[in-house]
C-alpha cells in the first residue's frame, strides 16, 4: 500500500462562520482524534484531500496526516458532503495503528454477465453494497468482488459465501443476503368489487322497475 500524506494547519477558529470561510478558500475543517489523543481542530487542502481518496482504496486509504511536524497513521472515520453540491464540508480523521485491527466498509462490486437470469426476464437484486469488516489498516482491501456470471433464478449469495482475503474477517451475520437472482415480477390481476359484473343484478333491477311502473300507467 502506497504511503499518502497530506499536511494539516492546526490551529483553525471553530464555528459555522470560521468554517464557511475555510471552505471559501479552498480548504475543508476537520478534526483529528484517536488513542488518548485530544481532539484537535484543523483544516486540509480540499484538492489534496480529494487527491488522497481518489486511489483505489478510496475513503480506505491510510493516510500519513502531518500536523505540527508529527505524522500520524490515520483513516478517515466520517466525510461530510453538502447536500447538493456533494462536496466535503468536513472531515475526521482518526489514529490508527498499523497492527491493530478497525473497522471499514469495504465496498462490493458486482463482476459477470448473468446471461441465464437475464434472458428469462429475471433481474439482479444487489442488496449489499458495502460490507464491514475487520482488519489491520495494513489489510483493508479495495474492494470484495463477487462473480454473478453462473447465477439463475433463485440463486442467493449470502456473506457466509464470500470469498474473504486472508486477515480480514466480519461479523455481519453470515445469512444476510448480498445479492439476489430473482424473477421477473408479475403484475397481479385486478381484484374485482364483490357483485358487481354477476348477471341478475343492477340492471335488470331498474328494468323490473320500469315493467312495474309501465303496468300502473296501463291501468290508468
Amino acid at each position: 500500500m502506497p504511503d499518502i500524506t497530506l499536511v494539516a494547519e492546526t490551529g483553525r477558529p471553530t464555528g459555522s462562520r470560521p468554517a464557511g470561510r475555510l471552505r471559501a478558500s479552498g480548504k475543508v475543517p476537520g478534526v483529528l482524534y484517536g488513542h488518548g489523543m485530544a481532539p484537535i481542530a484543523l483544516a486540509v487542502d480540499r484538492r489534496e484531500l480529494r487527491h488522497a481518496l481518489t486511489g483505489a482504496a478510496g475513503v480506505n486509504a491510510v493516510v500519513q496526516l502531518r500536523v505540527d511536524g508529527t505524522t500520524h497513521p490515520t483513516v478517515v472515520k466520517d466525510l461530510q458532503r453538502h447536500p447538493v453540491r456533494h462536496t466535503v464540508t468536513h472531515v475526521d480523521f482518526i489514529v490508527v495503528r498499523m497492527d491493530e485491527e478497525i473497522t471499514v466498509d469495504v465496498p462490493v462490486v458486482l463482476e459477470g454477465e448473468p446471461k441465464q437470469v437475464l434472458s428469462e426476464g429475471g433481474v439482479i437484486e444487489h442488496q449489499l453494497s458495502s460490507l464491514a469488516v475487520i482488519t489491520t489498516p495494513r489489510d483493508i482491501p479495495d474492494r470484495l468482488t463477487v462473480n454473478i456470471a453462473d447465477l439463475a433464478i433463485g440463486d442467493v449469495i449470502r456473506v457466509g459465501d464470500l470469498t474473504l482475503p486472508s486477515g480480514v474477517r466480519t461479523d455481519v451475520d453470515p445469512e444476510a443476503p448480498v445479492v439476489v437472482a430473482a424473477g421477473a415480477a408479475i403484475e397481479p390481476e385486478p381484484e374485482v368489487a364483490e357483485g358487481e359484473g354477476e348477471e341478475g343484478e343492477g340492471a335488470p333491477a331498474a328494468v323490473e322497475g320500469g315493467g312495474q311502473a309501465a303496468g300502473a300507467a296501463d291501468n290508468e
